[in-house]
């Protein structure tokens, strides 16, 4: 079990976030003191920290510098400071990612996941996939976007995983029907032209424009 250990002075948000990935079967915990952070790091030992910018006594940069001097554990700066400048300077200061608040917390499990996987490599299959904050859940096969939930259709679904698992790269009509003829759901290549149709009509009802591209000659792709 991956061990995540949240810096951030507002109670509510850090009570919350832990909540998210305790759905997500992380084992979270929060700082309530803030006078040594890596104190309470160090006992904990996470896999990866959130850290806010703004915080008692030292700021979140201080504490990253801190944490770099003895470890590489991803660290995620989370911060209502959200300019360019702190964005740019989170990152100098040894950290790997950047969200701004407020966030979606779909997102944030979604960067979260991404990171692990990333630094640890580890062979499970992600539950979420996240692309320009549109979030594919792959446990409840539903779309989530701007904290709605939209409903597909198996092969809706079955059509936006294989799109969003080569995202940047066009995958021929075969292909996607290959993939759903092993899924028990054969379609011929007409009905494939209908699902996409109800596919983005969907997305466009949801304020979802182009997200499916089709590249003539080549197949269908998510950029």
């Amino acid at each position: 079990m991956y061990k995540i250990l949240i810096v951030e002075d507002d109670m509510v948000i850090a009570e919350s976030v832990k909540n998210s990935l305790c759905q997500w079967n992380y084992e979270t915990e929060y700082i309530t003191d803030f006078k040594d952070v890596t104190a309470q790091f160090v006992k904990f030992d996470p896999h990866l920290v959130l850290l806010d910018i703004s915080l008692p006594f030292f700021n979140g940069y201080h504490w990253c510098s801190e944490i770099r001097k003895i470890s590489s554990v991803p660290i995620i700066f989370i911060s209502s400071m959200s300019d360019n400048m702190n964005a740019i300077m989170a990152v100098n200061m040894g950290g790997d990612d950047f969200i701004a608040k407020p966030f979606d917390l779909n997102i944030l499990v979604a960067k979260v996941q991404a990171l692990l996987r990333r630094t640890y490599s580890f062979g499970g299959k992600m539950d979420i996939i996240e692309h320009k904050g549109i979030v594919l859940n792959l446990k409840s096969a539903m779309l989530e976007y701007e904290n709605k939930k939209i409903e597909l259709s198996k092969n809706e679904f079955k059509i936006l995983q294989i799109l969003f698992e080569n995202i940047g790269k066009a995958i021929s009509r075969e292909d996607i029907m290959t993939r759903l003829w092993e899924s028990d759901s054969y379609i011929d290549d007409n009905t494939l032209t209908v699902n996409v149709t109800r596919l983005r009509k969907k997305l466009a009802d949801e304020g979802i424009y182009d997200l499916v591209k089709t590249k003539k000659g080549m197949g269908y792709m998510v950029e």
